[in-house]
């Protein structure tokens, strides 16, 4: 959570009052303890009303109301009078009931549509539902049941059955709930295991869903039998027949509201801080986050929005001045709603079009989380032309319809980033569209975590980075490079694929069913994917399989890929699924992303903001043809609401192409059908066919196109092809000139392959061991290890290159090899006497060679990493290159006491009384690392917090090798002896120092 203020921990305590008021008055249970349960027992009497049906067990009522012919509502009054908290906030008004009809069958009434029925068995009350063709769907193992403050439902599971859902579920939900319980209530917990932005709705792979019509706390248990309990003395439920898990989201959506449609900006990155009155930063004011603005554009980084006053007690100024420079920037306003939302309109006039909702003002419950989501959407839409666009930490059914869900204030690290994986896919069975986690936290963080964050979260529709909160700010170019430029990288990426992404968005809201997905939703039918082999990867839309690195380390196992062709999206390597791979070389530039056979992706190339896109922009398409496929690409204005009324446009690609091998391939552009302002009426189209194998030739619209040598030749003449076999495992580039977007036209790569080429499996494969540490200054050796595929490999040359200033040997060559022979090489890398060893370097290995009667180009990227020559005699530590170092407070000291924020501003170094020229002083938690690399037998030191704390502190030191603890200290103070340290080191590589708070206060932890 953010700073302990008092205005937090007020608002949090009243929160949880009203949380525990709506879950009933405390001290309403009888002194003897709380009431019996009770069921429901047999029926006394029935009633027919149209499309709703009354059935009545002794005091107690059902009601049975069907909303369409594979949706009802279910509900019982234990006392026989029906009420209803929620009104009309969630469920929207539905069309007209559907024809239903009922029939006596003496042991129950059935209660029927033309696709399912309801059974109400009289003695007792029990309900089942099946469909039109006798299926059964669900049954209630027993009646429903209350006590004085719960109502609970019991159904039989299933076999096979899984469940999803729940709303926002922090560290899973992409993955079965099959023998888990889940709760469903707001707790303020964002971090693993928490459950924000729950929805009290679940769905079964039997093909149904429930919707509990509550604000009240939920509890499902996934046991055999199921028991799904509300804590309130009533039941309510919506209940949705499949048949498919996708069309049982899109029912529910339908009842509670599809997903709104974000404006394009709102798909871009946004930028969040406090600019006023930030005790963090010092004094500042709103304009100066023009500044930071800058540096976005300074950077060539993309930015769509800037959240400017976001901090308690933050305020703002200057408002409509700061919103015209964000404008001349390719930027938008966003402000932070903690004060409410009563001067949204003059905002809004002023140039705000996001609104961010906090914890700090929801008032009573769910009901003011959802007004409040409802009402700022609303307020933008209400004094500007554009969509509303909202950001909420905490929410309820039906805020999918007006904004984006995020996981609340968490803290940068490895873990962050592991439960956050299945957290967003998980969601998206509740049918919430947009949900995300700040880059890298508020808190914490490293430059590594950030990259690495920020790499997959470039696949989820919604991302922002939020600064002000943090020692330093964390906006993608703080770092400096290697890691700026990857975070450029992936953001550039990340905006190419707008159109792409942009489509999935206009999806969800026909359908309910957002871009980002669990492997289960697509794959229903593969027993792995509702299981922990897929928990940590997702998919972004149905062709990006996304497999995030979530440990420091530059390899990636466990990489789960169903049924299909996979493509690497860096290498052009294709994978044959189902399968898991192990090893796969992952360094810090490298997110694992997979591509599916048969993809048609459209792309704005080489854009920085949506907006540079002008009248003669390109749209490109990024192609991996295999059999018969197709892409419909959604546009309109993507920024005001014009395209609620019809003011948007469709094309459709459609890709034929052999199933494997050799063929022609046939790319069929259709008309764009439709308008909205600023709609292009011609184009140019850029296509990249990922073929392996090079075309006999290129015809558009029935006549040859040229074939050109290069890239460069391409752009000059406007129109026209080339090969590249060196692009991934071999890309054939296309341009056309401008052509009306009203007009179909074809492309026909003549004599052309499938993703793979004409021979499957031709290529050859290269790999490197992981986690290489290269000695600055020195040749060190680099072994890789070439295996050729189906066909012999000859004229194999296998070369390195490393960034400048690096240098690397000569290219080893073979003159053939085998089908199915390795060759294994020694090669060096030589890396430069100042590198930093801190920062990982990629380095890429590139065989070139000929196979089944073609040139080719295969590469392996791995990561490897700049380390100090070895100590050669015995060393202070203090005297040492330390690889990685962290501090609770300030920087380390060299032969200092720890100081304050700047290097070198400590004290002597004393313990006990006794003055130390040599060592290190650190605060908790300290974490310091060394190269030994082998040479080290043992660390001795004395340990303890130095003389300048007195009576106060409590800290444990450790020293710990190559992974492994080898000595910890007892607990020590102030008042504590210092303790003497002798650990044998047995020929560690790599050495840390740690020095860990053990009582939580992090006051006067000085630890020499």
């Amino acid at each position: 959570m953010r700073k302990p203020t008092g205005l937090r921990a007020a608002v949090v305590a009243a929160l949880l009052g009203l949380v525990v008021a709506v879950a009933g008055p405390a001290g309403s249970a009888p002194a003897a303890g709380p009431a019996p349960a009770h069921t429901v027992g047999d029926v006394t009497g029935f009633e027919a009303d149209g499309p709703v049906y009354h059935l009545h067990a002794g005091r107690a009522e059902a009601r049975v109301s069907f909303v369409t012919d594979r949706t009802f509502r279910l509900e019982l009054a234990p006392d026989g009078t029906f009420s209803d908290p929620t009104g009309k906030d969630i469920v929207l008004p539905q069309g007209t009931p559907p024809a239903t009809h009922w029939r006596d069958a003496g042991d129950a009434y059935e209660l029927s549509t033309a696709e399912v029925t309801l059974t109400a068995y009289k003695a007792p009350l029990r309900f089942e539902l099946r469909r039109a063709d006798g299926s059964l769907v669900w049954s209630e193992t027993k009646g429903l049941s209350w006590d004085d403050k719960t109502t609970t439902q019991t159904l039989a599971r299933g076999a096979t059955e899984q469940f999803y859902g729940a709303g926002m579920q922090n560290g899973r939900g992409n993955t079965s709930h099959r023998g888990h319980t889940v709760e469903v209530g707001v707790d303020y917990n964002w971090d693993d295991g928490g459950h924000p932005n729950s929805v009290p709705f679940y769905l079964s792979t039997a093909g149904y869903g429930v919707f509990r019509n509550t604000y009240a706390p939920n509890t499902y248990a996934f046991g055999d039998p199921v028991t799904t309990t509300a804590k309130e003395q009533r039941f309510d439920a919506y209940y949705f027949a499949g048949p498919r898990t996708k069309d049982v989201i899109g029912q529910y959506t339908a009842l509670t509201g599809k997903p709104f449609l974000p404006p394009v900006y709102g798909l871009e990155i946004g930028d969040s801080d406090c600019y006023l009155h930030n005790a963090n930063r010092g004094e500042r004011h709103t304009l100066d986050s023009l500044k930071v603005a800058d540096g976005y554009v300074q950077h060539d980084m993309p930015n769509g929005w800037m959240l400017v006053n976001d901090g308690y007690g933050c305020g703002y100024e200057d408002l409509g001045r700061t919103s015209q420079g964000l404008g001349d920037r390719k930027m938008k306003l966003g402000l932070w709603t903690e004060d409410g939302i009563a001067k949204l309109a003059d905002q809004v006039t002023a140039g705000q079009r996001i609104a961010k909702l906090d914890v700090a003002w929801v008032g009573d419950g769910y009901k003011f989380a959802l007004d409040g989501c409802k009402d700022a959407y609303q307020g933008i839409e209400d004094n500007s032309d554009a969509r509303g666009f909202t950001w909420a930490p905490e929410s309820w059914a039906g805020a999918q319809r007006c904004g984006v869900q995020w996981s609340g204030d968490q803290s940068g690290s490895w873990e962050y980033i592991r439960w956050q994986i299945p957290t967003y896919a998980g969601a998206t069975m509740s049918g919430l569209a947009y949900t995300t986690g700040d880059v890298d936290g508020i808190f914490g963080g490293s430059p590594k975590t950030y990259v690495r964050d920020l790499q997959w979260k470039a696949f989820l529709p919604a991302v922002m980075t939020m600064d002000g909160w943090a020692a330093s700010d964390k906006q993608p170019y703080r770092y400096g490079d290697p890691y700026t430029a990857v975070n450029r990288k992936y953001l550039k990426l990340k905006e190419s694929l707008l159109p792409y992404m942009y489509s999935y968005a206009a999806e969800a809201t026909r359908t309910g069913v957002g871009p980002v997905r669990p492997l289960s939703l697509e794959y229903p039918d593969d027993p792995k994917a509702a299981t922990d082999a897929a928990k940590y990867e997702f998919l972004s839309g149905q062709d990006f399989l996304v497999a995030p690195v979530y440990q420091d380390t530059d390899t990636r196992d466990g990489i789960y890929l169903p049924k299909g062709t996979w493509i690497d999206y860096w290498s052009g390597r294709t994978y044959r699924g189902p399968v898991t791979l192990d090893g796969y070389s992952a360094p810090l530039d490298t997110l694992p992303l997979f591509v599916k056979a048969g993809a048609a992706v459209p792309m704005w190339p080489g854009i920085r903001s949506y907006q540079d896109r002008t009248a003669g922009s390109p749209l490109a398409w990024d192609v991996y043809p295999q059999g018969r496929s197709s892409f419909t690409l959604y546009e309109d204005d993507g920024v005001t609401r014009a395209h609620r009324t019809g003011a948007g446009a469709t094309q459709r690609v459609d890709v034929t192409a052999p199933r494997s091998g050799a063929g022609d391939v046939h790319l069929d552009v259709g008309p764009s059908k439709g308008s909205f302002h600023g709609k292009q009426t011609s184009r140019p189209y850029e296509f990249t066919v990922h073929t392996g194998d090079a075309p006999r030739g290129v015809e558009l619209a029935g006549r040859p196109l040229k074939r050109l040598p290069s890239a460069r030749a391409l752009e000059a003449a406007g129109q026209g092809w080339y090969y590249d076999p060196a692009d991934r495992g071999g890309v054939v580039h296309v341009t056309t000139a401008a052509r009306p977007t009203d007009r179909a036209f074809g492309l026909t790569l003549k004599g052309a392959s499938a993703v793979g080429g004409r021979t499957p499996g031709a290529g050859v494969t290269v790999t490197t061991p992981g986690g290489q540490e290269v000695t600055k200054g020195a040749p060190t050796t680099v072994r890789t290890a070439v295996t050729a595929g189906t066909r012999d490999a000859t004229d194999v040359s296998v070369s390195l290159s490393a960034p400048e200033g690096w240098r690397v040997s000569a290219p080893a060559h073979h003159g053939r090899l085998a089908a199915g022979g390795t060759a294994r090489d020694a090669l060096t890398v030589t890396a430069p006497k100042d590198a930093g060893s801190a920062d990982p370097v990629t380095v890429t290995a590139t065989v070139r060679y000929r196979a089944a009667g073609a040139p080719r180009t295969t590469v392996h990227r791995f990561e490897v990493r700049p380390v100090p020559p070895a100590p050669a005699a015995d060393t202070w530590a203090s005297d040492m290159e330390w690889l990685t170092a962290t501090n609770g407070y300030g920087p380390a000291e060299r032969d200092r006491s720890n100081g304050e924020s700047g290097p070198a501003d400590g004290h002597p170094l004393t313990l006990a009384g006794k003055t130390y020229a040599k060592g290190i002083g650190a605060h908790a938690n300290a974490d310091l690392e060394f190269f030994t690399g082998g040479r080290c037998t043992s660390f001795t030191a004395d340990a303890g917090i130095d003389d300048e704390i007195a009576d106060y502190g409590e800290v444990a030191f450790s020293v710990e090798a190559d992974g492994k603890v080898l000595w910890t200290s007892p607990k020590l103070t102030g008042k504590s002896a210092p303790v003497a340290v002798d650990v044998p080191l047995r020929g560690a590589r790599h050495v840390r120092l740690k020095v860990t708070d053990t009582d939580g206060k992090k006051s006067g932890d000085h630890g020499d």
